[in-house]
């Protein structure tokens, strides 16, 4: 099993810090992260890149708003596989990564097998999204929730020093 970044123990605070900053803008300059965490340019930019180096800074990325995108659905899709032979799983999930209206696929537990993350831009386009699962060899069932309103959401991991 990978160890995770809290338990590593090649991480500090500052490190924590660091990548506080980078979760709520990962656009700052290295110079103000310094400012922020009392370090030096340099040695902000040194950790940035090991963090990259060891795979915990993942990638960068611009969040969109999806209304003002076009996208006014967003939708959760529960998956139930008929069977669970190896090539059936396989191409099912070939088939949702493929999806570009598929922003998440999780593997899960329970009644169903996987919850994906959709969106679409109105009903009709969820339904012409939904007539794209049905004839996928496998699927045995297809539940689909539709958000009525965003509670909450956010990108940023609350990342604190484990106490000892």
């Amino acid at each position: 099993m990978v160890k995770s970044f809290l338990e590593d123990g090649r991480w500090d605070e500052l490190d924590f810090k660091i990548l506080n900053e980078l979760q709520r803008n990962c656009r700052i300059s290295n110079a103000d992260i310094a400012r922020r965490v009392n370090l030096s340019p340099p040695a902000v930019h040194a950790r940035i890149r090991r963090m990259e180096k060891a795979g915990l800074l993942a990638r960068y990325v611009a969040l969109l708003d999806r209304e003002m995108a076009g996208f006014d659905m967003l939708c959760f899709v529960h998956i139930g596989l008929q069977l669970h032979q190896e090539e059936q799983v396989i191409n099912v999930r070939a088939t949702f990564t493929s999806l570009p209206e598929v922003l998440e696929c999780y593997h899960v537990t329970g009644e169903y097998d996987y919850l994906l993350k959709v969106v679409v831009r109105n009903r009709k386009d969820l339904q012409r999204f939904v007539a794209r699962l049905t004839p996928i060899p496998g699927l045995a069932r297809i539940h689909t929730s539709l958000v009525l309103e965003d509670v909450k959401v956010e990108t940023e991991l609350p990342l604190n020093l484990p106490s000892h």
